[in-house]
């Protein structure tokens, strides 16, 4: 019974394995800003991109664009229809100036020009429940994000070309209702204006947006409930975001490993976590992951939730250290770290307008690379700020109290250059243990499984499909 019963864990995470790879997300991403015909927004491009990389570093492939004409969006409206056909995620977001007329919301391309009624519905703009029906129909999850309720611009020529007739034109948007399966949110409530921010900056609406959404183990809903929260405290209650769903399930854009272990291949216990077990290479692989997630975390309760997860964990110890650590405020490391450091820079944001304005070269970045290597950031020193560094510059954002955007303003820059840098990385970050673990001789070994936001490839179905089969042939010849 004992070996049935294994047998069948496997099997779970084999299939759990193939359901991954089969996971298909989708994104469509612009942001609008340079207008030729009214006021431009300074920061819907900025939005759209920190966007674009929130959601690649989940796993979506995303049709990315900004400052687009009407050519351009249908272009990249065709190319999202057509990898969202049948996808099991698909994602529309949108910044820029968006136009409510008689009930029905249309998206603004750059060249709109519009000066009256007819022109919005004949073309000059993008009928968005129209565009979403055609793009987004049949993807099973569809969840929609418009950052789209800045003053309409075109309101006043629309009403004058009217004269004879009453046009309902508002301010904001109107109100959505979603089909089944769907999630729409507006960065404030219908026919109410949202903020565009400060120039340079994520609009509120956004970078709510960007801190919850992919949380590890956070359901897309109540992400959305700390996103109202976040934004209303931000913008002293001026602004409240406002949406409507109709899903069915529970939708993770960021599932928690421990979560997707539990669910795949439940122990005979039914008590103890998977990864807990230390025996198994992919489980260990798991905790490592979920504790590269929260390590970082100012929230008690973040890693605390990893103790739970992993009572006998790997990283038990750093896990309580940083918990006492926030409990009792700054480290006398970090105290010695800040001294002397500009004030401004633990509270002023770095996009990526002010890391073009720093004009770093192809030696600077590398630079850059070598010293957050050297403070025990481990990152490539390729000259490029990839991905990868853009996290590593995260890491170091955070564990020095400045805003965390994985890009750098010319105050970081200046206190990054200020710290004594180590000739080699720090021994004791986790990641140059884990090196150094996976470098012991042992028996046998399995490629790590690839992060949650990306697909997994076959290894971890060929590696359980070896272990059953063996166990199926020590069965048959006893």
């Amino acid at each position: 019974m004992r070996y049935l019963t294994l047998l069948a864990s496997l099997m779970c995470v084999a299939l759990s394995v193939s359901a991954a790879k089969a996971d298909r997300r989708v994104a469509f991403v612009v942001g609008n800003g340079n207008y030729k015909n009214v006021a431009q927004l300074p920061n819907p491009p900025i939005d759209a991109k920190a966007m674009a990389s929130t959601l690649r570093n989940v796993g979506f492939e995303v049709i990315e664009g900004s400052n687009l004409s009407r050519d351009q969006m249908t272009e990249k409206l065709l190319d999202f229809g057509r990898k969202a056909q049948g996808s099991d995620i698909a994602i529309f977001y949108y910044a820029g100036h968006g136009i409510a007329v008689g009930g029905t919301n249309y998206l603004l391309p750059v060249d709109a020009d519009i000066k009256s009624e007819m022109d919005v519905k004949l073309g000059a703009a993008i009928n968005i429940d129209l565009t979403l029906e055609q793009t987004m129909g049949d993807a099973k999850v569809k969840l929609v994000f418009l950052d789209a309720c800045r003053d309409n611009p075109f309101a006043a020529k629309i009403k004058s070309s009217s004269a004879t007739r009453s046009v309902n034109v508002q301010s904001g948007l109107a109100e959505m209702k979603s089909g089944e399966g769907t999630l729409i949110a507006f960065a404030t409530g219908p026919g109410q204006t949202a903020l565009d921010g400060q120039e340079g900056n994520n609009s509120p609406f956004t970078r709510a947006l960007i801190d919850n959404i992919t949380k590890p183990g956070v359901e897309i809903q109540q992400a959305m409930t700390s996103v109202r929260a976040q934004v209303n405290e931000e913008t002293h209650k001026g602004q409240l975001p406002w949406g409507h769903t109709n899903l069915i399930g529970a939708v993770y854009l960021n599932e928690a490993p421990t979560t997707q272990v539990a669910n795949a291949a439940p122990t005979a216990a039914g008590s103890v976590p998977a990864a807990a077990s230390g025996g198994n290479t992919d489980a260990a692989n798991l905790e490592l992951e979920y504790w590269r997630s929260v390590k970082e975390s100012n929230k008690p309760e973040e890693l605390n939730a990893y103790l739970s997860a992993y009572p006998n964990g790997q990283f038990k110890a750093l896990a309580l250290a940083r918990i006492a650590a926030i409990k009792s405020g700054p480290s006398t490391t970090t105290r010695n770290l800040n001294a002397g450091v500009d004030p401004a820079t633990f509270t002023d944001e770095a996009t990526q307008l002010t890391e073009d304005q720093i004009g770093l070269n192809k030696g600077q970045r590398r630079d850059v690379q070598r010293r957050l290597t050297g403070l025990g950031f481990d990152t490539k020193v390729t000259g490029d700020f990839s991905e990868e560094t853009r996290s590593v510059l995260k890491r170091w954002q955070a564990a020095r109290g400045y805003p965390s955007s994985g890009y750098l303003n010319k105050l970081q820059h200046k206190a990054l250059l200020a710290e004594i840098v180590a000739t080699t990385p720090t021994a004791s970050d986790d990641s140059a243990r884990a090196a150094r673990r996976a470098s012991a001789p042992a028996p046998s070994s399995a490629p790590p499984p690839a992060h949650r936001s990306s697909p997994p490839s076959d290894a971890g179905a060929a590696f359980v499909g070896g272990v059953v089969g063996g166990m199926m042939g020590g069965m048959f010849r006893r």
